[in-house]
């Protein structure tokens, strides 16, 4: 950071020793309802046998959720808000949204809550949620949502008019530590209506159900705690915990109740205790006092606040959470809070150094602070799990899902996609999460990138689980990629590398490299299959699932995914060389599945048909056919564009430093010479002594890549490049195979297909994750081609720009989504004028799953920060402090050294 060190930078240095500021932070998940986790059954309706209404009285198994929580790192005691407008038939104690079947593009929440700021151990948090002071209108939005087709936009909770005249309240939650114990609450309520309004706020204070399950521990008790004239108090006693004291800055009711299910509400059954989860609401909403034990025990209590708002005007209660019994639990409280939100103010004031203007930090301030609340205690036992579900672990029922896993265990913090529409890691999603977290916390990226490689997770055979819904499933493997990033950025900064967390995650890394080769290559021709990959309905059909007629579809993303992890791994290899020899001989191993790769992707087959289409000009997906046909599924897509991905430099300097490995190379290519005749032009360059640039295409293919990529009626959009051409638009793609017509479209928002659930659509939005690897692909072949190799940009508009210049203009346009345009717009935001005019909405800025191709409007998971939350760092890799030559992103080079470009010029 700019200037010494910082009190947060101070905290996480203490942290990493062994000081406990982690243990406390915003861990409860959004949704723990509708999850694999929770599923008491087969698997055949997950959302229907957990329902939002059976979150309010049945307890959980795995986790737990709540709004605006926090818990500790093992989630055995949680906080959080509830919240009661009086017109409510239920308490809000967590975010409503639709299920699957309910939503005309899946699931989808249906609340209005925005995260603004978070430090990296929790020490300062804030977030928005806004509650409506009609009544929540559930019913509608079932009904209308429902009611509507898969081309109809969805009906979203400011489209109900329950936000209209400003009727509804700003509720802020704020979390600020005095200690690693001692957490303090602040709840600010504004009125932004026209007419004073009540509102119910009870901080609630609950252990997670872990005694009743089988292998569970002693039964933990909460009560109230009396002799306190001016504050309410809780009294907490657990096993692990110790004893904790929640405190009331006022003398408020307590209302207690336990953690158990409602056996007469879900079975039908005799309760064992009459004080059941959704006590408090039945006390408060319903007014059934007899259902809270006033002045007993339970595992669940909360502090009954009852404020009255003045019109435009709020109120505050405050709330601490401490290990100790000070004699006043609020003398320094306000002193405190504010010196944790200074704090915070100086912590990113480092970070978010360099040429940004007030908007773009607001906005990366804004991202950056949803990866730091999107973090969850993640708890699945496999094994306990297939037990519950009535099968043996050691020989599991294959009709259960994710049966072959038995050996998973996850107790662990991790980052997540969406706290609400995906509760559970995803791991091509965590490998994204790592790239943005490491601009405010290296030691967590790291650790992420760590835990699923991690013998808990990572398969024995080597592959990764992919997510909770089937962990079989394959993602893109982008772990070796990340891990290559964080190390080098974190060796950018310090000065030294982490050489056990690189050789840590090369080892393991090398046994997922491992299955993709055994797995995924059906016949050893180094042409990659894979599946959807994390691509959903990009394709003809979905990739995920058995052909129609038989056959396979040999990849050209697959492919290029693995040209890249061989290179990823390449690069940690040399780096683990210098002091290790032995990786040497891995090295060269690398490059020569590389060659095969490369080789084999610029191969034609004897059917005249491979991934590569001259006549197009563009990579495409080949349908091989049982009867030894080719199709190439002539789709202008992003998987065309991936192998722009994989390209990667390896510099004069690394050449020189081992010539053993380059004459090794030498050597592999002159024994194998139709290998080295099939690669491109610049991988046949081992014997020369300059840059090499590991590809799959040569110079002149590059161009006619670029030429579709960067054509705006085609994949270059307003806010960066379309998953899909828009070429498409007039003319889709169909094919007729046995008598059966199948075809894509350009589809910019939403899609109009029910494959993978029907809540994502890649034909035609922008993705990021996509977006940050092309930039990240074109920076490489910058490190290569140097200044001297131009192209127009945009196609046709008759503007020469070299490829650093070109990744820029992507990532402006990325940006530009988010910022303020002329007219005070943010794209993001859509058509809707309350988000683009109103001054409480208008910056509250939401980072979505994907974004419209042709206007860059917020779509699909509207909480997705996780691979979103990466535009808060484009800013800094090219207009940061710390900008891209010293980062890793480009391979600079070194001192008397010129890039081919350069040496061309001289020639000339």
């Amino acid at each position: 950071m700019v200037g010494s060190i910082n009190e947060e930078e101070r905290r996480l240095q203490a942290a990493e020793a062994g000081v406990r500021w982690r243990r406390w932070g915003p861990y409860l998940s959004e949704r723990q309802w509708g999850t694999v986790r929770e599923d008491p059954g087969q698997g055949g309706d997950t959302w229907g046998a957990f329902s939002h209404e059976q979150a309010h009285y049945r307890a959980y198994r795995w986790g737990e959720d709540g709004l605006a929580g926090i818990s500790d790192d093992k989630q055995l005691l949680c906080l959080s808000v509830a919240l009661w407008n009086e017109r409510d038939p239920i308490l809000k104690e967590r975010l409503f949204g639709l299920t699957n079947s309910q939503g005309n593009h899946g699931e989808d929440v249906k609340e209005c809550y925005y995260y603004l700021d978070a430090t990296p151990t929790s020490s300062y948090l804030k977030m928005l949620y806004k509650y409506p002071q009609r009544e929540f209108p559930y019913q509608d939005l079932v009904a209308t949502n429902g009611a509507r087709g898969k081309t109809e936009p969805e009906y979203e909770l400011i489209n109900t008019g329950v936000f209209d005249d400003n009727r509804y309240f700003d509720v802020f939650v704020e979390y600020a530590k005095g200690a690693p114990e001692d957490l303090l609450m602040q709840v600010t309520v504004h009125n932004r209506g026209p007419d004073e309004a009540r509102l119910h706020v009870l901080p609630t204070l609950w252990f997670r159900h872990t005694w009743s399950w089988a292998g569970g521990g002693e039964q933990p008790r909460l009560r109230a705690e009396g002799g306190h004239p001016e504050v309410g108090a809780v009294v907490a006693d657990h096993d692990q915990l110790g004893t904790r004291w929640l405190y009331a800055d006022q003398p408020v009711p307590v209302l207690v109740t336990g953690n158990e299910t409602d056996n007469e509400r879900v079975f039908g059954s005799p309760n064992d205790s009459p004080y059941v989860k959704d006590g408090i609401e039945r006390a408060v909403v319903h007014g059934e006092n007899g259902k809270v034990n006033t002045g007993g025990s339970g595992t669940k209590a909360a502090l009954h606040y009852v404020l009255t708002v003045p019109a435009e005007g709020s109120a505050t209660i405050r709330l601490r959470l401490t290990d100790t019994q000070p004699e006043y639990a609020f003398g320094d409280f306000d002193q405190l809070m504010s010196a944790r939100r200074g704090e915070a103010d100086e912590f990113y004031a480092g970070v978010l150094a360099g040429d940004l203007s007030d908007d773009e930090r607001m906005i990366s301030r804004q991202a950056l602070a949803g990866m730091l609340w999107s973090k969850q205690y993640y708890r699945l036992d496999m094994e306990r799990w297939l037990t519950d579900h009535g099968s043996d672990p050691v020989l599991p029922d294959p009709g259960l899902r994710n049966h072959e896993w038995q050996h998973l265990i996850s107790s662990d913090i991790i980052s997540m996609p969406d706290k609400w529409e995906y509760p559970w890691f995803a791991a091509w999603d965590l490998a994204f999460h790592a790239i943005a977290l490491s601009a405010v916390d290296m030691p967590f990226a790291k650790q992420q990138l760590k835990l699923l490689l991690d013998t808990r997770y990572l398969h024995p055979n080597g592959q990764l689980p992919a997510y909770e819904w089937n962990f079989s499933d394959v993602n893109p493997p982008v772990h070796a990629w990340a891990s290559w990033f964080v190390y080098s950025m974190d060796k950018a900064r310090t000065g030294r590398g982490d050489r056990v967390f690189l050789e840590s995650t090369f080892q393991r890394l090398m046994r997922n490299f491992g299955w993709w080769l055994n797995r995924k290559d059906a016949d050893d021709r180094n042409i990659f299959q894979g599946g959807f990959l994390g691509l959903d309905n990009i394709g003809v059909f979905d990739r995920s699932a058995p052909l129609p007629g038989g056959g396979r579809i040999d990849q050209a993303d697959g492919t290029a995914w693995m040209s890249l992890f061989s290179q990823n791994l390449l690069q940690m290899a040399v780096e683990l060389g210098r002091e290790n020899p032995v990786y040497q001989e891995q090295a060269l191993a690398l490059l020569q599945n590389w060659a095969w790769i490369a080789a084999a992707t610029n191969h034609v087959g004897p059917d005249q048909v491979g991934l590569w289409d001259e006549e197009d000009g563009f990579f495409y997906d080949v349908l091989r056919r049982p009867d030894g046909s080719s199709v190439p599924l002539k789709v202008r897509s992003v998987v065309g564009l991936m192998p722009l991905v994989a390209a990667t430099v390896i510099t004069a300097a690394s050449r020189q430093e081992f010539p053993q490995l380059t004459e090794s190379a030498v050597g592999f290519l002159e024994q194998h010479p139709a290998l080295g005749a099939a690669l491109p032009e610049r991988g046949r360059q081992a014997h020369e002594t300059g840059p090499l640039l590991l590809a799959m295409f040569n110079e002149e293919r590059l161009r006619r890549i670029l030429a579709r990529m960067l054509d705006e009626e085609e994949f270059l959009g307003p806010h960066g490049i379309r998953a899909i051409s828009r070429w498409h638009a007039e003319h889709p793609y169909v094919l007729d195979l046995e008598g059966q017509e199948y075809g894509v479209g350009y589809l910019p928002a939403e899609s109009d297909t029910g494959m993978f659930g029907g809540n994502s659509n890649w034909r035609g939005p922008v993705w990021m994750p996509i977006n940050i690897m092309l930039i990240r692909g074109l920076l490489q072949l910058y490190g290569y081609y140097g200044d001297g190799f131009t192209v127009e940009c945009p196609t046709g508009a008759g503007q020469q720009r070299n490829l650093y210049q070109i990744a820029n203009e992507i990532s402006e346009r990325l940006i530009g989504a988010f910022r303020r345009d002329t007219d005070g717009r943010r794209p993001v935001h859509g058509g809707e004028p309350l988000l683009q005019t109103d001054p409480h909405w208008r910056d509250l800025v939401l980072f979505y799953e994907y974004y419209h191709g042709d206007n860059g409007a917020g779509i699909g998971a509207s909480h997705q920060t996780g691979w979103s939350g990466t535009v808060g760092v484009l800013p800094l890799l090219f207009r940061g402090r710390r900008k891209l030559d010293q980062s890793g992103w480009v391979p600079a080079p070194r001192a008397g050294e010129t890039t081919p470009a350069q040496q061309a010029a001289v020639t000339r």
